[in-house]
């Protein structure tokens, strides 16, 4: 999310520390049942993106709107087709229950929860100290690290040619026409391009790490240093206080019924 997101101290955590503990976060989330604690969670989580991530609100609404989007549409399918005992409203095949609400809130809750996550995680890591982080402290081969990141440079160098090549189709009155063989032939004019400039580059890429001795299997040196510091204990810590005022918050504050709700 380089020239998006402005730094902030989440983005000093080293990436590996922050993926593992990000994930531990991710799994402990399937085994959290209670609404409230679920509720406390995801406004925190909330919070924490929108003051941690450096990321500006409009940019912040921007990334917000799809998961709050799965948020409702979780909650309104389980609202509406899942199963309970005590109805609420009934209209033909529409049957909305209280444990069926409740399981909808409960599970629209973790999406969104775990769609935020991912964000923090993306906008506060560079795709580059990332793959870094997973070579030196995680033992992450080589020649697979610097495969990824090759292949992260070039997104942005297909994209420009697309667009040269977009501008080149209507400078010369290019017209694809319609349906099936519209779409075959603007298929073609953009992919066939794409891919033959696509092949070349790797092939080049290829031809200079080879010119470079680089082989992926002995140990190397790198030009950025990572390791563990205090930042990655302040980011564990974080993460112990997120949690335990989580917990004591849903003894002291009950906004939903104190209830175990379970999706199966």
């Amino acid at each position: 999310m380089e020239g998006i997101a402005k730094e902030t101290w989440l983005h000093r955590v080293n990436p590996s520390i922050k993926l593992l503990l990000s994930l531990g976060v991710l799994i402990s989330l399937l085994f959290i049942h209670n609404l409230n604690v679920m509720l406390l969670l995801t406004i925190v989580i909330i919070i924490c993106f929108a003051f941690g991530t450096g990321v500006s609100r409009k940019i912040a609404l921007l990334f917000f709107l799809p998961f709050f989007l799965l948020f409702c549409s979780s909650v309104l399918t389980m609202a509406l087709y899942g199963k309970g005992s005590t109805f609420w409203w009934e209209w033909g095949i529409f049957r909305v229950s209280e444990e069926s609400f409740y399981r909808g809130v409960h599970l629209g809750f973790r999406a969104l929860t775990f769609g935020l996550i991912g964000l923090i995680f993306v906008c506060t890591t560079h795709p580059v100290r990332l793959f870094y982080s997973l070579m030196q402290q995680l033992r992450f081969p080589p020649k697979f690290a610097y495969s990824f990141m090759a292949s992260i440079r070039l997104l942005p160098i297909i994209w420009d040619e697309f667009q040269t090549i977009r501008m080149a189709h209507q400078v010369r009155g290019f017209s694809p026409g319609k349906g099936w063989k519209g779409f075959k032939s603007k298929l073609s004019a953009y992919a066939v391009p794409l891919l033959a400039q696509s092949i070349r580059r790797a092939y080049r890429i290829a031809v200079a790490m080879e010119a470079k001795r680089f082989k992926g299997n002995q140990k190397r040196t790198y030009y950025y240093q990572l390791s563990i510091g205090k930042w990655d204990f302040l980011f564990l810590l974080f993460l112990l206080g997120i949690t335990g005022i989580v917990w004591i918050g849903s003894e002291w504050i009950q906004l939903l019924p104190n209830q175990d709700v379970r999706l199966v």
